[in-house]
């Protein structure tokens, strides 16, 4: 337990800053889910709809600190290049 008043203000601080980065992450997660869920469905027109709302919330992410930014990209690289190769037919 922390002491002095600069620990303690610091514990605080690091408090607040573990559930903003929880809140982020929870957020995140359910996002990238839903789109992939939607992809496993073999369901294009969900999958689309639900791609750029994914990518805002990576970006957002990314712009609290929550995420690393290059890890940001592969998510949202990955998605895209996912629900883009639905769209391909299959050549026979």
């Amino acid at each position: 337990m922390a002491h002095h008043k600069s620990a303690i203000r610091q514990e605080r601080r690091s408090l607040r800053r573990k559930a903003t980065n929880a809140r982020n992450t929870s957020a995140l997660r359910t996002a990238v889910r839903k789109v992939r869920e939607a992809v496993e469905n073999k369901d294009a027109e969900t999958a689309r709809k639900l791609l750029p709302q994914a990518v805002s919330t990576i970006d957002q992410a990314v712009k609290k600190g929550t995420i690393h930014k290059n890890t940001g990209s592969r998510y949202k690289s990955r998605l895209g290049r996912q629900v883009a190769l639905m769209a391909v037919t299959p050549a026979k």
